[in-house]
């Protein structure tokens, strides 16, 4: 009897030490697979510098004309079974059924495979219909090159899913900055290759496009290397050290677990035929592929109408595709914004669900109001950041001048792309999950009427503005419905006065630093895209600062901002205590 209890306590213990070593390796695997996702942006987002640099903006439209297309059908096809596959492999691991899990690899394999090559066959054999629909013939070679990828990036979903069911995070991660990291190098080869073969503008963006194909081809080979490590030896470690700490689900030693463990697995094929296992997967993936486009969507709104308006204006197809292009040129600035809102945002979604399941209602909208704040300060100052230094931006990074006005509109997305990704994170974590989706269609909606309406009239400057008036819509819908779930109030001196005068600090420092930088680069004959670099350069980095600082001051960021991002309170804190040693927080209170 005695050593009946010893070994419950046992294994009690086993359970314990196995329960806090899977919490602490889900937290890492977390954080690691935020970072990747971080990097692999970063690469996505600044890749298409080089692509205008060296090809033009006609190449340059074409590109980012066919890319959100396959973005849309990638993301319509697998977006979701990732999120399936690992719920349904967790769900096996739970039970001790490992075979089970590898078969739900298989069926989602096949299933996936399926969807790929049908929808590769729809690009590639229909590339010039849908070249017709977008308006712009070019763009019909692009839609060719970029198919490839669908036949390799649906197996890559769904491995991804299957590492992460057994909270795996490391297998995604390293595969998905590898893959950018290809895609990025085989883009610049490409691209350099054919300009010097001088290829016409329709093959250079599909040879930029083709990246999406080795990327994917890489990010395979990654998986597939993890994959059959897993194969010849975590098989057995986990049959030998996790199933035992589960005493409670199998008896013995490691032989009879093992024998246990192939018998439940081969119990449950008899039970869960590979028709319901695709069922099951396809029921429960369709509705998260369905959120996961509407993103894609308002992208490719753009990409079906502004050609053909374009067009109709310019009545060269090549003219279109240049304008189209240059358009284009302000968007990845204020993606590199958004991603800074999006790291928060993971912050966000536990902290509020947290506090929403301990029924702490002040907890919940506190949070909720910090979050929002932040976010509106952040975006305000790089939207306005953004807009001053326009032209020396534009000159830096695209070699000219030329479309500086529509990059300036172009930067006011940031400010509500900012709200919008963390509004739609609070609500997530405050359980209101169709409130974002719904919002971002009503965008979609103002933004094809407002490029319709305004495009004609204004050209790209009437389309950025459409953008700036859908996003502000989708982020205004957020912030109603924040208001009326979580009861968090829009102050009009932490929201206006003390941020506008901030703003104002800021763009009258920008304005003059241009200004006498311009006078010394004349008058020292210096090249003008150097002087336009450090102009950037400096207003940025200057402009941030002063920005910052009028915030401490005027007391519009406290500490309890600042405890959303830790690294960033370390450093701040005793500045913050400089600037405002007799009121840190400005009377807010702050529940504990």
């Amino acid at each position: 009897m005695r050593a009946t209890f010893k070994e419950q306590d046992q294994q009690k213990e086993g359970l314990q030490r196995h329960g806090n070593g899977k919490q602490n390796k889900l937290l890492k695997g977390a954080a690691l697979l935020g970072g990747a996702a971080v990097l692999s942006k970063l690469l996505g987002t600044l890749q298409k510098i080089p692509l205008q640099n060296v090809a033009g903006d006609v190449a340059f439209g074409i590109y980012n004309a066919v890319y959100p297309l396959y973005i849309l059908i990638l993301f319509a096809a697998t977006a979701g079974f990732p999120v399936a596959v690992s719920k349904f492999v967790a769900e096996r691991v739970m039970e001790g059924d490992h075979s089970g899990a590898k078969r739900i690899v298989v069926v989602s394999s096949a299933l996936l495979m399926s969807a790929g090559l049908l929808l590769f066959l729809l690009l590639y054999f229909g590339a010039e219909t849908i070249a017709g629909w977008i308006g712009i013939t070019q763009t019909a070679t692009a839609i060719r090159s970029v198919s490839f990828a669908l036949l390799l990036s649906p197996v890559l979903a769904v491995l991804r899913g299957y590492f992460q069911g057994y909270q795996n995070m490391v297998p995604t991660a390293v595969s998905q900055v590898i893959e950018q990291l290809i895609r990025v190098i085989t883009m610049v080869a490409l691209l350099l290759y054919l300009v010097a073969l001088s290829y016409d503008e329709a093959w250079i963006a599909a040879g930029a496009t083709f990246g999406s194909v080795t990327g994917a081809g890489a990010g395979l080979v990654v998986m597939a290397v993890f994959w059959r490590r897993e194969q010849r030896g975590e098989r057995v470690k986990l049959l030998k050290t996790d199933l035992p700490a589960y005493g409670g689900l199998v008896g013995g030693g490691p032989e009879q677990n093992a024998k246990k463990a192939i018998a439940a697995g081969l119990e449950t094929k008899q039970v869960i035929s590979s028709w319901q296992w695709a069922k099951r997967i396809t029921i429960y993936a369709i509705p998260v592929c369905l959120g996961a486009i509407v993103v894609p969507l308002l992208t490719l709104v753009d990409t079906f109408t502004m050609p053909r308006l374009l067009e109709a204006s310019s009545g060269s197809e090549l003219e279109a595709m240049r304008q189209f292009g240059l358009y284009n040129r302000g968007f990845p600035l204020v993606q590199l914004v958004v991603m800074v809102a999006s790291s928060m945002s993971a912050v966000l979604v536990p902290a509020i669900a947290e506090a929403k399941m301990s029924g702490r209602v002040d907890l919940i909208r506190f949070r909720a109001e910090m979050s929002v704040r932040l976010a509106w300060l952040i975006g305000l100052g790089a939207s306005f950041g953004l807009a001053v230094l326009a032209m020396p931006i534009n000159l830096m990074l695209y070699t000219s001048t030329e479309a500086s006005w529509t990059m300036a509109v172009l930067a006011f997305t940031a400010l509500f792309s900012t709200l919008n990704a963390v509004s739609a994170s609070v609500l997530q974590g405050a359980g209101a999950i169709r409130t974002p989706a719904n919002a971002l269609l009503v965008a979609i909606v103002l933004k094809a009427l407002g490029n319709i309406v305004l495009v004609p009239r204004w050209g790209i400057d009437g389309a950025a503005l459409s953008a700036v008036i859908a996003y502000a819509a989708a982020a205004g819908q957020n912030l109603v419905q924040l208001r009326r779930s979580t009861g968090v109030r829009y102050a009009l001196r932490p929201y206006a006065v003390s941020p506008l005068l901030a703003v104002g600090l800021m763009g009258g420092g920008l304005a003059a630093l241009q200004g006498l930088a311009m006078l010394a680069s004349a008058a020292w004959h210096v090249p003008e895209r150097w002087s336009a670099s450090a102009i950037a350069i400096i207003g940025v980095a200057g402009g941030a600062a002063v920005y910052a600082l009028a915030l401490l001051r005027s007391g519009s960021i406290s500490r309890e901002e600042l405890r959303l991002m830790p690294e960033l309170e370390r450093k701040l804190a005793a500045l913050l205590a400089k600037l405002r040693p007799r009121r840190s927080s400005r009377g807010r209170s702050n529940p504990k």
